[in-house]
């Protein structure tokens, strides 16, 4: 017997115009015209940072920003989107809620919500529009084989998304019952009954896209892949989420991550503000690449790595390699698992909006 589980279909979702929103990113977005506010003791780190990212694009070597929400929610869309449109950076990756913000600010301008209000009264991510549409991207992403990053990316650029013919769906699965895509696009008929959803094209104005991630990353053509946990997000608390889109989509981006990784020789992993995520993927991607490249007897090699977060490090110099077990630092897994990762390794510690600005115009 199946453990009991709640019903889906009996979640109350409000529209998102109802959410009391913190964040307004059309006042809270850094311009990367301003001047660069004064980096402190980042100051040297980020000047050679700047000097290996252009070495790495001179040697057409991966460049790739790993990001964590608080990227977004900061306001460094623009100045990430600044490195993006000169050609900086080659791979971006986050997690779930780096793309939820990132999306409601492309929506509506505003985003982030009262964890303390909202979840006693049960409305804690329960808004109808960012469930809706970011499981949809997923759904559509999942039957067509493409990564989640790159659907929602889509969605934002093309004011929406297209859904097809039920009897095109049926056709495609019964005549590959077997395919790669066969369960993804039965996902997606059986989504479109549950929900009466009509075939053809669904429209959703973003009335704020210049401000993200999402539209600079699909309209110049640059990955940008999405690590999210099951459960983890808010868009679980509307009745469309369905994990299994999720994951195949996800599951696409992991694969198009470790392809970036696999041209990270002489290249520069950069990772803001991301404790969890960012080292446990780089970590099983840089096994990958090193397991499809040493047939070939090659292997990821030369390769730079700045950890960027607002902690103290544990008080350890990170460029001298793990600290000894006896140290606190040694338990801090957003440096720790970097520096077993070969290369080198170099950790700055202070606010990523400042750092980005700087790299900003270091970069000039």
């Amino acid at each position: 017997m199946p453990y009991p589980q709640i019903d889906p279909s009996q979640i109350q979702v409000l529209p998102l115009a109802q959410r009391t929103s913190y964040i307004d990113i059309r006042k809270a977005a850094a311009d990367p015209l301003d001047d660069a506010p004064d980096p402190g003791a980042m100051h040297g780190q980020i000047d050679r940072l700047a000097v290996r990212i252009k070495r790495a694009r001179e040697r057409d070597a991966s460049v790739i920003l790993v990001y964590g929400a608080h990227v977004i929610k900061n306001g460094c869309g623009p100045l990430v989107n600044a490195l993006i449109e000169a050609g900086h950076i080659t791979h971006l990756a986050t997690q779930g809620a780096g793309i939820i913000h990132d999306w409601e600010f492309a929506y509506q301008g505003v985003s982030s919500e009262s964890v303390r209000d909202n979840t006693p009264a049960g409305r804690f991510g329960t808004w109808d529009e960012t469930g809706r549409w970011l499981s949809l991207a997923a759904l559509v992403g999942a039957a067509e084989g493409v990564g989640w990053g790159e659907a929602v990316g889509r969605l934002v650029v093309e004011d929406g998304l297209t859904l097809p013919e039920p009897g095109d769906l049926e056709k495609r699965i019964t005549a590959e019952p077997g395919g790669a895509l066969a369960g993804a696009r039965a996902d997606l008929l059986n989504v479109m009954r549950e929900f009466q959803l009509a075939p053809g094209r669904h429209e959703i104005k973003h009335t704020s896209a210049r401000f993200t991630i999402l539209d600079a990353t699909y309209r110049k053509q640059v990955p940008l892949t999405v690590h999210p946990g099951i459960g983890y997000d808010i868009i679980t608390n509307h009745p469309m989420f369905h994990a299994g889109a999720i994951g195949r989509a996800s599951g696409t981006d992991a694969r198009i991550f470790a392809e970036g990784v696999k041209n990270l020789s002489g290249g520069v992993y950069l990772s803001i503000g991301s404790a969890i995520m960012s080292p446990q993927i780089f970590e099983k991607a840089l096994s990958l690449a090193n397991n499809l490249l040493l047939p070939e007897g090659k292997q990821i090699h030369d390769h730079h790595m700045a950890v960027v977060d607002i902690q103290d490090g544990g008080g350890w110099d990170w460029s001298r390699g793990e600290p000894p077990r006896d140290s606190p630092a040694y338990y801090l897994r957003f440096c720790k698992t970097f520096a077993r990762m070969g290369g080198t390794l170099d950790y700055l510690c202070g606010d990523n909006r400042v750092m980005l600005a700087n790299l900003v115009h270091r970069l000039k």
